[in-house]
């Protein structure tokens, strides 16, 4: 355990759900918000993750053609063993019947076991996009299906697919997530087809089914890309409410079919016309 550790606040003028979903689906060692400001703990810099940050706001300065003022203030505190105190904190997740826990707990029987250590990973299922997500892929994806999950954090939506006998290709434009991914396949013993740093456009195949749990502005952004390595079934995710109609006429060349809501968050299944 280090002596010190980063505590980050992190103030937008604006586009804070955005924002705080970015952060969500990279960074899992919990944000607290106070008023409106995001403020991030971590026992080493986080450096990339901040300029990621600052890329990610220049693309919602041009989506929305509005200025963003991020206001961005580190500290270097005490550690007092946080991290420790966050690990007793997290539990494990049932989604039907598959069971998502970090290592310091025990697989459940008569349960899908997948282990995701939130302390080190992109997305561990706590979050509502990604439970909603679990749900439509144990619809919608068979045995021997290809899957493609675009922005795949830690690569527990591959992981669940693959435990359902897809073949499972992954992208992910952070080069950290794309590691994390690899490593938590085969810490779960499944297998992937490939795994690449970048986005969709990077492979020239199609998919019987395709995620993609971003957020919604970056949904609209590469739809072209997305849609155009669908076979059949695509699902989105990441998307807040009420943007739901703002996400849906980008994919109009696709028949809605069903709508997976959990809180202020909803997903969205989709079948090529």
């Amino acid at each position: 355990m280090k002596n010190i550790f980063y505590e980050i606040y992190i103030t937008p003028s604006s586009k804070k759900e955005e924002i705080s979903n970015f952060l969500i689906e990279r960074f899992n060692n919990g944000i607290e918000e106070k008023n409106n400001t995001l403020i991030l703990r971590s026992d080493e810099p986080l450096d990339d993750l901040i300029e990621e940050l600052k890329a990610y706001v220049k693309a919602l300065e041009e989506i929305f053609d509005e200025k963003i003022n991020l206001e961005i203030e580190i500290k270097e505190k005490e550690n007092k063993d946080w991290i420790e105190n966050y690990k007793k904190s997290i539990k494990p997740v049932e989604i039907d019947e598959f069971y998502i826990h970090p290592s310091w707990y025990p697989p459940k029987k008569n349960k899908i076991n997948i282990m995701i250590d939130p302390a080190l990973a992109f997305g561990s299922g706590h979050h509502e996009t990604t439970k909603s997500c679990v749900k439509a892929i144990k619809k919608y994806v068979k045995k021997g299906n290809t899957f493609l999950d675009v922005g795949c954090g830690s690569g527990i939506l591959g992981i669940v697919a693959s435990k359902l006998g897809a073949k499972v290709d992954a992208c992910d434009t952070d080069p950290l997530a794309v590691k994390s991914a690899k490593e938590n396949f085969e810490l779960n013993n499944v297998k992937y087809e490939n795994i690449w740093e970048g986005s969709a456009n990077k492979t020239n195949k199609k998919y019987d089914v395709v995620v993609a749990n971003i957020i919604a502005d970056v949904l609209i952004f590469i739809a072209d890309d997305i849609k155009s390595k669908v076979n059949d079934i695509l699902i989105l995710s990441g998307i807040i409410d009420k943007y739901k109609d703002k996400v849906l006429q980008k994919y109009k060349d696709f028949e809605l079919i069903e709508e997976i809501k959990e809180n202020e968050w909803v997903s969205l299944v989709l079948k090529r016309k």
